[in-house]
């Protein structure tokens, strides 16, 4: 299937600090495009990559699992330290807990942890009924176009597939048992008012990482794309900052351009 106008994966070759940016469930890469740009735009390496299964057609991820989107951005992350001397994580929801898992098994590789309302769960009654459902009832409803802003939208399916989110469910599992083997700084912007993940996320994930350089910032404006809603622009100015803060070289004369 030819992938949607608009959730193409995106590249830029920059100077030698890297980012990579994961994308959320049933979501595809327009969601984090204006960030990746505004990185970009800084003299950052960015890589966006496009999730197995995503920015096409419902019926195509009900063909995929969670170690299909983790190997996709894992295999990113190994192709960004070929060519960077620090690499940075960060992910949008589900994106969120493949930037924490990442930054868990790759320990010093990466330098450091960007999250916006990161998942950890998957919640209600749904979460029990996911094993059994998901013979019986091909999707659910979507969750896409969480935003605030008028006008803004995000490009994600109308369906969920209950394969794809049982798989999930246990992605969120495996991640929370690796959360204590986070030890890189952590900023964590989240939503007050988000309808797609609860808060008790955000506070579970900061309760197990291991991370002493911690940071958290809520974003009043937004709902849960926050990446294409009022806070946008706080979003990519804190992560900048962020990974100025920890990568010395940025904005150095032939490392990377602006800063």
């Amino acid at each position: 299937m030819p992938v949607l106008p608009g959730a193409e994966p995106y590249r830029h070759d920059g100077g030698e600090i890297g980012v990579l940016l994961c994308h959320g469930f049933t979501g595809s890469p327009q969601s984090l495009r204006p960030w990746a740009e505004h990185l970009a735009e800084r003299g950052l390496t960015v890589s966006l990559p496009l999730l197995p299964g995503h920015g096409t057609r419902w019926e195509d991820m009900q063909l995929t699992g969670w170690q299909d989107w983790y190997a996709e951005v894992d295999r990113e992350l190994r192709v960004l330290r070929e060519g960077c001397a620090q690499v940075f994580v960060a992910g949008l929801s589900m994106g969120g807990a493949l930037a924490l898992r990442l930054a868990a098994k790759h320990g010093d590789a990466v330098s450091g942890v960007v999250v916006v309302n990161p998942a950890n769960k998957v919640h209600g009654l749904s979460a029990y009924v996911l094993p059994v459902a998901r013979h019986l009832v091909r999707t659910t409803n979507g969750i896409a176009s969480d935003i605030a802003k008028e006008g803004s939208t995000e490009l994600g399916y109308d369906r969920v597939p209950l394969h794809a989110a049982h798989s999930l469910r246990n992605f969120f599992r495996l991640v929370d048992g690796e959360l204590p083997q986070v030890t890189q700084p952590l900023l964590l912007l989240r939503s007050p008012q988000d309808h797609v993940v609860p808060p008790a996320d955000s506070a579970r994930i900061l309760s197990r990482v291991s991370s002493t350089d911690v940071t958290e910032i809520l974003l009043e404006q937004s709902y849960h794309v926050a990446t294409l809603d009022h806070d946008a622009d706080r979003i990519f100015e804190e992560s900048h900052a962020f990974i100025g803060r920890l990568a010395p070289s940025l904005g150095k004369e032939g490392t990377a351009a602006g800063g």
